[in-house]
């Protein structure tokens, strides 16, 4: 199963790990825990140690953790890893072909490579060359998502398969077809963007949230997914995510059954949590991790 895989290379890995530490009773600590609030400690310490045992992994303690923007690095791979070895064999609920990217640019470039957006990049060079410009759009219009998902356009052989279509007079304008595409220089279609926070704290969450809004604004033609992945432990750090509407699809958690029955066990002091938890997921704002592939496929 792809979700246990995605796990235990967090794991293995060392991005999803025990360090040392001294503090609320626990001489370990959970990496995506908060070490400065005991909740936080206890729930990512209990849902580490939960996963590592059902997939019966030695349980390590570290000296110290990795810092955090390789630690957030490495959660992209694996969240990379895991889209790309599950969405694309949902062909038969959603055929096309398909490209993961994990982004290493954060600028409009990237996204001027994509048919919805390619407008960027004529803004982001105008803008180079004056000044004018450049101050009153400011960094408003950057967009960095850390996943891609795109695809490519397709060819009239195969949009006909089934029956006549396309020809030269119908369908001159929609970007599916390879055949309104420049020839030497086609464009894949943007189909999602995924922003992968190992950890949630507010300016991260509103980070995610600008970087949704730009997307949606920015556009032309149709929206793509848009979507985050987390590790946070905290329900009230996932809800300045998920709760609300129009920015996001939906927010994935990495380990979010797990995570319900941690909260369960914290007892009278995880009620609170627990049902803000329960309030996300009943209200069709937080998934786990093993729903995305299926969601994308929409």
């Amino acid at each position: 199963m792809r979700r246990d895989e995605f796990h235990r290379q967090l794991i293995n890995d060392g991005t999803w790990s025990f360090s040392r530490f001294n503090k609320f009773n626990a001489n370990r600590v959970a990496s995506n825990a908060d070490t400065g609030q005991k909740t936080s400690v206890l729930l990512s310490n209990n849902l580490l140690e939960k996963v590592s045992n059902y997939l019966s992994l030695p349980i390590t303690i570290h000296e110290k953790k990795k810092d955090g923007q390789t630690v957030g690095h490495e959660f992209e791979n694996a969240c990379a890893t895991f889209i790309r070895e599950t969405f694309p064999k949902l062909d038969m609920l959603r055929p096309g072909r398909w490209e993961v990217q994990k982004v290493l640019q954060r600028n409009n470039s990237v996204l001027g490579q994509y048919e919805q957006y390619a407008h960027l990049t004529e803004l982001a060079k105008l803008a180079h060359e004056h000044d004018t410009l450049k101050n009153f759009l400011g960094d408003g219009y950057t967009i960095a998502p850390d996943i891609i998902i795109s695809r490519e356009p397709e060819d009239d052989l195969t949009i006909n398969i089934k029956g006549k279509i396309v020809d030269a007079f119908s369908g001159q304008y929609t970007m599916i077809r390879l055949e309104n595409h420049p020839s030497n220089q086609p464009k894949q279609l943007l189909h999602a963007s995924v922003s992968c926070k190992f950890t949630m704290r507010s300016d991260r969450s509103q980070n995610t949230r600008t970087e949704a809004l730009n997307l949606i604004r920015t556009r032309k033609g149709r929206t793509p997914h848009i979507v985050a992945v987390t590790a946070e432990p905290t329900a009230s750090r996932l809800s300045s995510l998920a709760l609300g509407t129009g920015d996001m699809d939906y927010v994935y958690h990495f380990a979010l059954h797990e995570l319900i029955e941690c909260y369960k066990e914290l007892g009278d002091s995880g009620e609170e949590g627990l049902s803000l938890l329960m309030t996300m997921i009943e209200g069709k704002r937080l998934r786990d991790i093993s729903d995305l592939p299926l969601d994308l496929a929409i």
